[in-house]
C-alpha cells in the first residue's frame, strides 16, 4: 500500500509539471492538460439591447463540430445584408466566438455596419497544430452558400460578400482571400477583406522588433509552438514576404483595409503588407489606417473608447463603401 500510494503521488507530481509556457496565453503540463490563461470567458449568444443585434450559434461542419456565432442587425423581412466572414485574434491558440471582448466588438461592428456577421470559431492549438486553423475556416467560407440557417438564406447578400479579422484572424482572412485568387471555387465572389491589426513574423528583426529582442524571442515562441515547421517563423503561414510565399498579386478580393496601431509591434509588417500588396499586379484597390498611441488588439479590450469607435467606424463604412 505505501509503494502504491508513494507511486501515485510521484504520478500526480509529474502530472503538474509544466512542460510548455507559452506566456501570457497558456501552459501544457506533462498529462497533456492544457490550461489558457486567457480567452476563456463565455458569453451567451443573446440578442443586446444596447445595439439591437441579435445573435446565435450554428453548427458548420458537424464532422470537426466547427461553429460560428450570428450576428443580425435589426433589418426589415426582405433586407439583404453584406455578409462578414469573421476570424477572431489569439495568437491561434485562445479565445473564440464566445469571448465577451469578441462578444461586445462585434454586436457593435454588426449594429454599424449593417452587416450579418459570421464569427468562425475554428479549433486552436495545442490540441490542433495549425494548418487546422486555416483548414476549418476554408471549410466555414464554403458552407456558407449552402447553410440552411434562415439568417443567412434571408438576409445574406452574396455579392457584398467580405473577409475579416483581428491578428491572427487577420492572417487567416489573407490566406483565403488567396486560395480563392487562385481559382478555389466557393460558388461567390469576395468584395474585401478587412485585415485589423494583422500577425505576420519572421526570423530576421524589423522596425520596433528589433528595439525589443526579448519580446521579439516571445513571439518566436509563439510561432513555433503553433506551428510544428521546420522553416520557424520564415513559414509563409506567418511571414507572405518570404520566397515561397504565395504572391500578393493573386488576392482573390477587390479590396483590402488594413488597420495598424502605432504603438503594436506587429505595426510594421502590417505597414509592409499594405505597401507590398499595393505595388503588386493585383488589380484591386488596398488601404490603410492608422491608429496613433494604441496598442495591439486595443479595440477588443475597449470597444467603446474614442479610438476604438472611430477604428470600428472605419470599417464599417470599408464594408458599405459603393
Amino acid at each position: 500500500m505505501i509503494i502504491i500510494s508513494l507511486k501515485t503521488k510521484m504520478e500526480a507530481t509529474k502530472s503538474k509539471i509544466v512542460v510548455h509556457d507559452v506566456p501570457p496565453y497558456l501552459r501544457v503540463y506533462h498529462d497533456g492538460t492544457v490550461e489558457r490563461l486567457l480567452g476563456t470567458g463565455f458569453a451567451p449568444a443573446s440578442l443586446d439591447p444596447s445595439t439591437s443585434v441579435s445573435s446565435k450559434d450554428i453548427l458548420l461542419h458537424p464532422e470537426t463540430s466547427l461553429s460560428a456565432r450570428l450576428y443580425l442587425p435589426t433589418p426589415s423581412p426582405s433586407t439583404k445584408l453584406p455578409l462578414v466572414l469573421y476570424f477572431h485574434g489569439g495568437a491561434f491558440c485562445i479565445s473564440s466566438s464566445a469571448d465577451p471582448l469578441y462578444h461586445s466588438m462585434l454586436n457593435s461592428l454588426a449594429r454599424r455596419a449593417q452587416a450579418l456577421l459570421v464569427s468562425v470559431d475554428y479549433r486552436l492549438a495545442p490540441e490542433h497544430p495549425l494548418p487546422a486553423a486555416y483548414h476549418d475556416s476554408w471549410s466555414a467560407l464554403l458552407s456558407l452558400s449552402s447553410s440552411p440557417d434562415p439568417w443567412i438564406a434571408q438576409h445574406a447578400d452574396f455579392d457584398r460578400v467580405f473577409l475579416a479579422g483581428d491578428s491572427a484572424g487577420a492572417n487567416i482572412a489573407h490566406h483565403l482571400a488567396i486560395r480563392v485568387g487562385a481559382g478555389r471555387e466557393v460558388g461567390f465572389g469576395i468584395r474585401g477583406a478587412l485585415m485589423v491589426q494583422p500577425y505576420f513574423w519572421g526570423e530576421e528583426a524589423m522596425g520596433p522588433e528589433r528595439e525589443n529582442p526579448v519580446f521579439k524571442a516571445v513571439v518566436d515562441g509563439w510561432w513555433r509552438f503553433v506551428c510544428p515547421s521546420e522553416k520557424g517563423c520564415d513559414d509563409p503561414m506567418i511571414n507572405p514576404f518570404v520566397d515561397g510565399a504565395p504572391g500578393m498579386e493573386g488576392s482573390g478580393c477587390g479590396r483590402v483595409l488594413v488597420c495598424v496601431a502605432g504603438n503594436d509591434i506587429l505595426r510594421e509588417r502590417g505597414k509592409l503588407y499594405y505597401k507590398v500588396l499595393s505595388e503588386s499586379k493585383w488589380e484591386g484597390k488596398a488601404e490603410l489606417f492608422e491608429t496613433e498611441g494604441e496598442d495591439h488588439v486595443f479595440h477588443i479590450i475597449d470597444p467603446t473608447s474614442q479610438n476604438s469607435r472611430d477604428l470600428l467606424q472605419r470599417c464599417a463604412d470599408f464594408i458599405n463603401q459603393g
